[in-house]
């Protein structure tokens, strides 16, 4: 007869078996003391290998304060070469390893914050390595080793991406396939600067060649020296309080070093004088007065500074790594439009671009035709919220503006003809204001295939380029310099191959038709045969001199990406 087993051995085996599946599910041990270098060795392996297994199960963590940002590259790259530690041998510090904690410590100088690289997880452990005289305790704590060990490995593969790549999502403006990296590129990178000890060269190979970026990146470390930190006075809108207004714009003046002493009021000519050096400084149009977008300048700070940086070198990464040899360049926040040879300036002019309510939309397309005398067909966006309300109340106010009426078979409807109590938010109908020297689009439009019914154009209200705030259209780009636009273009398309600099273009006779036509004012179509690239974007600081100016952030965009990405983010005065 089988006797059944003691309830006492049943209990023991079962508590076995659950102290097992603890110890195999739990967290991986938090010390492990080490005898020997070699039993330290042995004992790192397996923590590497236990940490890593959690990690993968637990969405990163390895502690309560670190968590991998790359587990499945940093767990294979281990897995291929058995758990075995990167960073040290027995328990000393592999060459490379000051290499890169330097190099994380100075990420500032690439746009980057230091702490997303667990810069305070691996200062922690090395100070309680430095503290440990005595070489027994935490410097042969095989836990601490493999954790910090794992640390450095995802710190590396994470610059990697960032320097590449940057932190800003892809978007159907960019649409960028030229720059996936595959974990080969990771481990491979690793491997090298493993055997050579060269991250600097490492990363500088991983960065955008685009010339902007390179002023920007070499101007950043003057930038740092310069910066305090410091929080500045916030200066409110000057309505509904004045007096207010003044106080606290005096007082932020003081704060930088534009006028003397906030304890006596300063006189509307000092004023002037101080927000005339601001704007000098900034980069911005100089015209003494605290406009919105000073204001907003005055508002940031060092800090938020740094962060427009970082984001617009990150623009840079969204990027072709390779741009065509020539193209057309509008900057929004900069209100200037560029036509570029490889990395020189053909041609400059100012912009006048979208209000905050109807933006320039960002978009990259090529210049198809030229249109002399055109006509403007007005978005159906501008229909619903302005023109459509307007008819309600007086259909004449399409006659007083210039606009005609018509279907989309181009028949021209009399808009008494309509009952207009029917639409709400569109019409059936298209309005076209007719060409001539008052259209809105000038004298001569450049088309380029979009979406968005925007053109580059030269515009009846030329006064407009004088302003310092230039974000006052629906949509369109208007272009101070349309004429020598257009002459480049005309020049390019019609030269033979050889003529690869501008100033090897010669006058074609294009041009004679085209001053003709707008001599006598008719509408023609001049058709692009190379097309040129346009690129519309949106960056608001860039380095001219050496130094770095910063724009207006007109759109909110930067604020969006601060608040998406950059939340909490401090990179100045943290002690690094």
């Amino acid at each position: 007869m089988q006797r059944n087993p003691p309830l006492s051995f049943i209990m023991l085996l079962a508590l076995i078996v659950g102290f097992s599946a603890c110890k195999n599910n739990g967290k991986p041990v938090e010390k492990d003391i080490a005898l020997t270098p070699g039993e330290l060795r042995e004992k790192t392996i397996t923590n590497i290998r236990d940490e890593l297994e959690y990690a993968a199960k637990n969405g990163g963590g390895i502690s309560d304060s670190v968590f991998l940002n790359n587990v499945a590259l940093v767990k294979d790259y281990y897995s291929k070469q058995d758990y075995k530690p990167v960073w040290i041998e027995n328990d000393s510090w592999r060459s490379p390893t000051d290499s890169l904690i330097g190099f994380i410590t100075s990420a500032r100088l690439y746009g980057l914050f230091p702490d997303d690289y667990h810069l305070v997880a691996i200062n922690k452990v090395r100070r309680r390595f430095a503290s440990d005289t005595s070489g027994k305790g935490d410097n042969r704590d095989a836990a601490l080793w493999s954790r910090l060990d794992i640390t450095l490995t995802d710190a590396f593969f994470q610059l990697i991406k960032d320097i590449k790549l940057g932190r800003l999502p892809n978007d159907s403006v960019s649409l960028r396939k030229d720059s996936l990296l595959t974990p080969e590129d990771y481990t491979s990178r690793l491997n090298e600067f493993r055997q050579n000890n060269n991250i600097s060269q490492i990363m500088a190979l991983l960065e955008p060649g685009h010339a902007g970026y390179r002023a920007l990146r070499e101007s950043l470390a003057d930038f740092l020296k310069n910066v305090s930190g410091t929080v500045f006075t916030k200066v409110p809108p000057p309505k509904p309080d004045p007096v207010s207004f003044r106080m606290a714009l005096q007082k932020r003046l003081v704060e930088s070093g534009y006028l003397q002493t906030d304890t006596i009021a300063a006189d509307s000519i000092q004023l002037v004088r101080a927000i005339r050096a601001f704007q000098q400084d900034m980069g911005i149009t100089v015209d003494g007065q605290a406009g919105s977008g000073t204001l907003r300048l005055l508002n940031l700070s060092d800090n938020d500074r740094f962060i427009s940086i970082a984001i617009t070198l990150d623009r840079y990464k969204l990027l072709p790594e390779s741009m065509p040899d020539r193209y057309i360049w509008v900057n929004l926040p900069g209100y200037y439009m560029q036509l570029r040879q490889r990395d020189s300036v053909a041609l400059y002019s100012k912009i006048v671009c979208g209000k905050p309510k109807t933006r320039t939309p960002l978009l990259t397309s090529a210049i198809s035709d030229l249109v002399t005398y055109p006509q403007w067909t007005i978005p159906s966006s501008i229909i619903a919220k302005d023109i459509l309300p307007a008819i309600k109340k007086n259909p004449d106010y399409l006659t007083m503006k210039g606009y005609s009426l018509v279907d989309y078979e181009g028949v021209e409807i009399d808009p008494y003809m309509v009952d207009w109590t029917k639409y709400s938010r569109g019409i059936p109908y298209k309005v076209v204001q007719g060409s001539g020297d008052d259209n809105a689009l000038g004298i001569l439009k450049f088309n380029f295939p979009n979406k968005y019914a925007v053109y580059l154009h030269d515009t009846n209200q030329r006064y407009l380029f004088g302003q310092a705030m230039r974000s006052l259209s629906h949509g369109c780009v208007r272009v101070q310099q349309w004429k020598e636009l257009a002459y480049q273009i005309i020049r390019y398309d019609n030269n033979d191959e050889s003529a690869e600099e501008v100033s090897d273009f010669i006058p074609s006779p294009v041009e004679d038709s085209m001053n003709s036509w707008l001599e006598k004012k008719e509408k023609h179509r001049i058709p692009v045969r190379k097309n040129v690239p346009v690129f519309i974007r949106y960056f608001t600081c860039e380095s001219k001199d050496g130094k770095i100016v910063f724009y207006d952030d007109i759109y909110g965009e930067d604020r969006l990406l601060q608040a998406r990405y950059f939340s909490g983010k401090q990179a100045l005065g943290a002690g690094y």
